[in-house]
């Protein structure tokens, strides 16, 4: 295996359709805001350097169809982002079992959830999240964080959170 295969780390991040995936992605991989409003068709790829390596964040679809393939990309992924609307209260019991149904092979893959839109009114807070998606059944064997996420006007510098939350993903997936 080349040298700089091993640096090569990949980051899974899923989330039904219109959590905002691809907005946060690029606010990770840019550091500055560009809202996306199409739904992402198969995949989305971006690499994030860092000074210890190189981090590939996958984003699969969140189609109802895109959605059987997700756990197929997890044997090769050092962590999982899984993004979550926090104003979609219809289909926060869809969000929780696909969660669910996607980590019950994997125990020790850490999970960062990001509940996203914190800023759209009648968002549920980090709390209401946790408890919504059972985050407290997914194991006592692996590392996993809830943050709240917003992305704000395009083209602005992301917010202080999203840059902690790219370091803590970077801590995650090299060590």
């Amino acid at each position: 295996v080349a040298e700089d295969e091993e640096s090569m780390k990949q980051v899974l991040v899923v989330g039904l359709d219109g959590a905002g995936k691809t907005s946060v992605l690029h606010s990770l991989s840019t550091n500055t805001v560009k809202r996306s409003d199409r739904p992402t068709a198969m995949f989305n790829s971006v690499c994030v350097k860092t000074e210890v390596a190189e981090i590939e964040f996958l984003e699969v679809g969140g189609s109802k169809s895109l959605r059987k393939c997700w756990s197929s990309y997890l044997p090769g992924s050092q962590a999982l982002v899984y993004v979550v609307d926090s104003a979609d209260h219809k289909r926060m019991t869809l969000a929780k079992k696909e969660l669910h149904q996607l980590v019950r092979r994997h125990s020790t893959l850490p999970v960062v959830v990001l509940a996203n839109k914190q800023d759209v009114k009648g968002a549920c807070t980090i709390s209401e999240i946790h408890e919504r998606l059972s985050l407290a059944k997914l194991g006592d064997k692996r590392k996993l964080f809830l943050i709240g996420t917003h992305v704000a006007e395009d083209g602005s510098q992301i917010p202080p959170n999203m840059q902690d939350t790219k370091e803590l993903i970077a801590q995650l997936v090299i060590y």
